[in-house]
């Protein structure tokens, strides 16, 4: 991994990061061999540490969380007042998100709402699952465009997802629960299938492509958008496009 962030935009109050694949966001005992985003954060040293927040400053700031396996757009607050205010909105639902996603299937209809509970499994707790006892969880989609893989004709949806919570794994989790686990993920797409995927693909095809927010000081809402990395682009143009919806163009 690079030791530098990939900064789309900053100003005294937050960074919006373009996190790569592979990285994982927080420092925890299981990280203390490899370098996190939190690592690099800490190393920019960009973050305004006069403040009595210990939150604020064990987290670097950082906002929000995505898988490690996940890129995209992703917030730090630069100082304690633009932390809590983002982390408010994130609690009070004021923070819009698009990921987008390659799920296996035709996904029908081509678009819908998946709202089901989503909670830690009870007998894996590296893994969630839908659950009657979970936490509310609710993903909007639309399907972009249909694939056929090559030589075994298996036919793949490029999604674009809207996570109306923010629960761990809610995106891989709904996308299963609908049989439509996405490509090359290795904890819900099944040992056989993700097996397979992985050898065009080395990690999750999940993107965090957008990310709206109120500006904690001047209150107007902004957006943020991160391209499709290189290695998602390239594998959609090794495989066949069988309907094309709302192709993503800039995503």
């Amino acid at each position: 991994m690079e030791d530098k962030l990939t900064i789309i935009f900053e100003n005294p109050d937050f960074m919006i990061i373009d996190k790569r694949s592979g990285v994982t966001v927080n420092k925890s005992d299981t990280t203390s061999n490899e370098l996190t985003l939190q690592d690099l954060i800490e190393k920019e040293d960009r973050m305004d540490r006069n403040t009595e927040d210990v939150e604020f400053i064990n987290r670097a700031g950082i906002v929000h969380r995505l898988d490690k396996e996940t890129s995209g757009v992703l917030i730090v607050a630069k100082n304690a007042n633009a932390f809590r205010t983002l982390q408010a909105q994130f609690k009070e639902r004021k923070v819009s998100k698009t990921y987008i996603a390659l799920a296996h299937g035709i996904i029908t209809p081509l678009k819908g709402q998946i709202n089901v509970p989503v909670g830690r499994l009870p007998w894996n707790r590296k893994r969630f699952g839908v659950l009657s006892g979970g936490r509310e969880a609710s993903t909007s989609y639309e399907v972009i465009s249909n694939f056929q893989l090559p030589i075994t004709n298996e036919e793949l949806s490029l999604v674009r997802l809207h996570p109306e919570t923010g629960r761990t794994h809610q995106i891989r989790v709904h996308l299963k629960y609908i049989n439509h686990p996405i490509f090359a993920d290795p904890l819900y797409s099944g040992r056989k299938t993700a097996r397979a995927d992985r050898k065009v693909l080395p990690r999750v095809f999940l993107h965090a492509e957008e990310i709206s927010f109120l500006d904690p000081k001047s209150g107007e809402r902004v957006e943020f958008k991160s391209e499709l990395p290189i290695e998602l682009k390239d594998l959609l143009e090794k495989f066949e496009i069988k309907n094309n919806n709302n192709m993503v163009g800039s995503a």
